[in-house]
């Protein structure tokens, strides 16, 4: 069990990323995305569930065996909260790539309420400020493509 968590959590690996960890996941969610998952949107949907499912239960274990809050190798919430910013985005590289600098600004950024879910602890605490950073790039995107498309 303890390896299928750290897969899950550490986002096969990238989170063992020297640099940027946090953007490594975000990477492996965007080129996932991008090749896998951005033809099929009720795919994109059921894997954003079962990888916030599971990203709770694994980031949970992982930080709890690493003994720390939110330990960096910890990137299945960039998985999920980046997906959550390719939703109902056109499928090519230009939007994509817009998707995957709004996550990162605000994933990094925590605008309110981001910073405050802080307060909840284990893997809910870990992947909810990533889930709303997500739904706010969403919500940007969504708009910029209404007006841009």
């Amino acid at each position: 069990m303890k390896f299928f968590h750290y897969v899950i959590a550490t986002g096969l690996g990238f989170g063992y990323s020297p640099i940027a960890p946090g953007t490594a996941g975000s990477i492996l969610a965007l080129v996932t995305g991008y090749f896998f998952l951005g033809h099929h949107l009720p795919l994109l949907l059921i894997g954003i569930v079962v990888i916030t499912l599971l990203g709770i239960i694994s980031a949970s274990y992982v930080e709890n065996t690493q003994g720390k809050e939110d330990p960096s190798i910890v990137v299945v919430d960039e998985v999920a909260g980046m997906w959550i910013a390719l939703i109902m985005v056109p499928h090519s590289p230009g939007w994509y790539l817009a998707a995957f600098l709004l996550f990162r600004f605000f994933d990094v950024a925590k605008p309110y309420p981001i910073r405050s879910m802080e307060k909840f602890h284990g893997g809910l605490g870990i992947m909810l400020d990533d889930i709303i950073a997500g739904v706010y790039s969403l919500i940007i995107l969504q708009i910029a493509v209404h007006f841009l498309t």
